[in-house]
């Protein structure tokens, strides 16, 4: 797994800011306290940073894409005043009773995928963190570990999966209270990779 990199995977609403029905207006952005931090901190360990959000709004003709694109610029610019940046964010438009079938929106693992390619991330040294099933399916889906948020939906989510309890790697109350498990991760991950290229 030479030169393939330790990555990071945030789902958007309800993980890094406050979930607020279909966020349309940039200044209704509001981030989560201690997200910023913690993308902030996954930086300086070595992860890339890769935002990945279903935003069905816009085939629901709620949102625009051009509204997901200036809520995204607006994200850029509120995580950039705490020092914090992220590599790339993917979004999928498309809705569950599209026509046309979709391998994007999250559970399916198609922004994943592109993600991959475009950023050389192994996915075995990855950690898909959000506060839906959804996420969590997708990160399992592609080998990833995953971490459940009780922000958003995630308290909800978590009343409730009693039935998947094998699916989620850890629950956090929050991105940055996720922090000390993924420092324990990258640890056992580079001590690995340590141990492996000694081997070879």
């Amino acid at each position: 797994m030479r030169g393939l990199h330790y990555c990071l995977f945030l789902d958007r609403d309800g993980t890094i800011n406050v979930e607020k029905d279909y966020i349309k207006d940039p200044d209704d952005l509001e981030l989560i306290h201690g997200a910023a931090r913690a993308i902030r901190e996954a930086r300086e360990l070595g992860l890339k940073v890769i935002v990945v959000s279903n935003q069905s709004g816009i085939a629901r003709k709620i949102l625009t894409e051009e509204d997901v694109r200036k809520v995204n610029e607006r994200l850029i610019e509120l995580l950039s005043e705490e020092g914090a940046s992220v590599d790339a964010i993917y979004y999928c438009p498309h809705n569950t009773t599209g026509e046309t079938e979709c391998t994007c929106r999250k559970p399916n693992t198609g922004m994943f995928e592109q993600a991959k390619i475009e950023h050389n991330i192994d996915f075995n040294c990855s950690i898909v963190i959000g506060d839906k099933l959804s996420d969590i399916e997708a990160g399992r889906r592609v080998g990833a570990k995953t971490v459940l948020v009780l922000t958003g939906y995630g308290s909800m989510v978590k009343d409730s999966w009693d039935k998947k309890p094998d699916a989620i790697d850890f629950v956090a109350a929050d991105v940055y209270d996720s922090m000390k498990y993924i420092r324990n991760l990258v640890d056992t991950w580079k001590t690995n990779k340590k141990g492996s290229e000694r081997n070879t």
